[in-house]
């Protein structure tokens, strides 16, 4: 049983037997005698019972020891005795910041990415620019390609010598090449022309090759070139050599002739780029051409760029 601090000291201290005070005549308390014992019965009988209740107070303070008032803890107390339990905490989520690594990354890709985007559109408007100054040249001059016609074919020499190990050639041809240039604002720059003779059908046999130095021809003009070819002592089979004299003898001997070079076009002297080129003036019987005829050569262009 816990009892309040003031009825502990109250229990503790010595005993004062209390004093009733009454304020009554002297007269009057001898007139009543009852009134008078009762009053002693009394303050007999309250002595009596605050002796025993002093008495357990004592003897229950004896047995348990007296409580000390509760304290309050200040802020930031910890226990030392209790043992220390793991708080759980809830994992909080990370934030992860842009690191300065990763901008750098970011800018320069960005730089990257606009430097690529300005070079393709400026690649874009330089080809829109060159493919429309093309076709405004191209409209104005009119570019078109030289016209070749074989203008003379003719076998000055022409002999099959049969020996033990074979057949041998030897001939001697002359021939014309008339190149007109139908351009009326472009001259043509002409490179090395290499030329080369065959005769017959199915299996041809040449007759010799040469070559003809470079040079320009001007516009709207028409060039002649002299062909010569010799060969000596080229092994031949000896059908095809006998097929070569009877040919030439009736005239009705196939001849073709082809070319090869490189031609350019030039604009007040100034030569753009070349393109390679092939000639050929082939399938025509020699008696046509010894009539005068003049066929004429197709055109091959081989590559544009060189």
């Amino acid at each position: 049983m816990v009892l309040p601090n003031w009825i502990l000291c109250y229990a503790t201290q010595p005993i004062q037997t209390p004093r009733i005070q009454i304020s009554v005549t002297a007269n009057n308390i001898r007139s009543s005698s009852i009134f008078y014992q009762f009053l002693l019965i009394a303050r007999a009988d309250f002595r009596q019972q605050f002796v025993q209740l002093r008495s357990s107070l004592i003897s229950e303070n004896m047995t348990e020891p007296p409580l000390k008032p509760v304290l309050q803890k200040p802020p930031g107390y910890k226990e030392l005795n209790l043992a220390a339990q793991p708080v759980v905490r809830p994992s909080a989520r990370k934030l992860i910041l842009p690191s300065p690594m990763n901008q750098k990354n970011k800018k320069r890709r960005s730089f990257c990415r606009g430097c690529c985007c300005f070079l393709c559109f400026f690649l874009l408007v330089l080809i829109v620019v060159a493919v429309a100054a093309g076709g405004v040249l191209y409209l104005w001059f009119e570019p078109k390609l030289p016209v070749f016609h074989l203008q003379l074919f003719r076998i000055l020499k022409l002999n099959v010598t049969d020996k033990s190990d074979g057949s041998y050639l030897n001939a001697r041809t002359l021939g014309r090449i008339e190149i007109k240039n139908p351009n009326s604002k472009l001259s043509l720059n002409y490179g090395d022309i290499e030329i080369k003779i065959a005769a017959g059908e199915g299996t041809q046999t040449e007759l010799g090759s040469t070559i003809l130095r470079s040079f320009v021809q001007s516009n709207e003009n028409k060039t002649s070139l002299k062909i010569e070819t010799i060969v000596s002592n080229e092994t031949v089979d000896s059908g095809a050599g006998r097929k070569l004299i009877s040919g030439n003898r009736t005239g009705e001997l196939i001849v073709n002739v082809g070319a090869e070079t490189k031609i350019g076009y030039m604009v007040n002297g100034r030569r753009m780029l070349p393109v390679k080129i092939e000639v050929t003036c082939g399938g025509v019987r020699l008696k046509s051409l010894n009539r005068g005829d003049m066929p004429k050569c197709s055109i091959h262009l081989r590559r544009w760029f060189l």
